[in-house]
This record gives C-alpha cells, structure tokens and sequence, in this order.
C-alpha cells in the first residue's frame, strides 16, 4: 500500500518542478530569444514571405548606445517609429529590416546605388537597382538607418527617417521553418560570375 503523504509530497514536487521550467521558458521567451514570422517581402531575398526565425534580444541590451557597430548589417526586428504610429500603423507591431547606417554614417542612394559614406555597396544586390533616390542624411547618435534587403518595395529608413536604437527589439539570427532553409540567417552574396 502507498503512503498517501509520500505521494502527495511527489505530486507536489512535480508541481513546483514544472512551475519553475514554465517560468525559466517565459524568462528566456520574453529576454533571451523569441520566436517570429515573416508577414511581407520587404527583406526578399534574405528572407521569404511566412518564414518563421528566431530573434537574440540580448545584444540591443549589451550594445553601447554610442557603440552600435556590432549591429551594422545585421538585420533586426523592432517597434514601430513614432513616425509611422502617427501615420496610421498600430503601436503594438513589430517591423524587421537590416541596419545599414549606424551613428556618424553618411547615407545615401543616387542612381540606383547605395553609398554608405561615399563609398558605393556594390557587393549584395539589393545594394544596385534601387528605384528611387534620397539622402544624403548622416546618421543622429542613439539612431540607426535600417532599410528592408528588397531595397525598392520596402517601408524603411528611406521613407520615415532614422530609428531611435531604444526601439530595437532583437537582431534575427536563425530561421526555423520552412526545413529546407533551415540555419543561420545568410545575406545573399551577389553572383559576380554569372
């Protein structure tokens, strides 16, 4: 016969045990990393219409806000500007592009390339192409110039201004879903040979 007070002691045991993983995985859920999907195509080709990606939300945490160049080039999610709130977008969602200027950086696109300080991006091919002109703006301190990798059919820096750093959710590193692109988020490399 088994001893009800042992298995009540077990019972509750197991209890307070997964009590603990459930908040150990909000924790690491609401601070570490976070799931999210894609819902446009403004960062074709990098990243496809439904795919599902992981976001590190530590960096924007540890990065210096008058150090922001471990975040040049990546590609992040944030909050929406106060510019778009005022035009209509809801407060609540969140927008993902990639960093192209960070604090100091002289931005610009004239005849369909973009310069990042005078220096011409010719090396992905988002970087040529580009359908409209603007700049040159010099990126604030605490902002950044984030711009979507299907440079000509995204809603980005080119159209609202600079993103203030404080907005900066995470930076996207691993797409889970779909299997066959499973991995490292990658930027594509422009094909120079054909």
């Amino acid at each position: 016969m088994t001893n009800p007070v042992k298995k009540n002691s077990s019972i509750l045991k197991d209890v307070k045990t997964l009590f603990i993983w459930i908040i150990i995985s909000l924790i690491i859920r609401w601070q570490v990393i976070e799931p999210r999907w894609i819902p446009s195509g403004s960062m074709l080709p990098t990243l496809q219409i439904q795919d599902k990606i992981l976001v590190e939300k530590l960096t924007p945490k540890i990065t210096s806000k008058s150090n922001l160049s471990k975040l040049k080039n990546k590609i992040i999610v944030f909050n929406v500007p106060e510019q778009l709130i005022e035009a209509g977008y809801e407060s609540d969602i969140a927008l993902i592009k990639r960093v192209i200027g960070i604090p100091g950086d002289k931005v610009e696109v004239k005849e369909g390339i973009l310069y990042i300080n005078n220096i011409a991006q010719n090396n992905f091919n988002s970087d040529m192409n580009i359908n409209y002109t603007t700049g040159p703006y010099v990126v604030p301190e605490k902002s950044l110039w984030v711009m979507g990798d299907n440079r000509n059919n995204s809603m980005d820096s080119h159209i609202w201004g600079f993103l203030p750093f404080e907005k900066v959710i995470g930076k996207a590193i691993f797409r889970y879903w779909p299997l066959n692109n499973i991995g490292p988020i990658q930027f594509p490399v422009l094909n120079i040979l054909g």
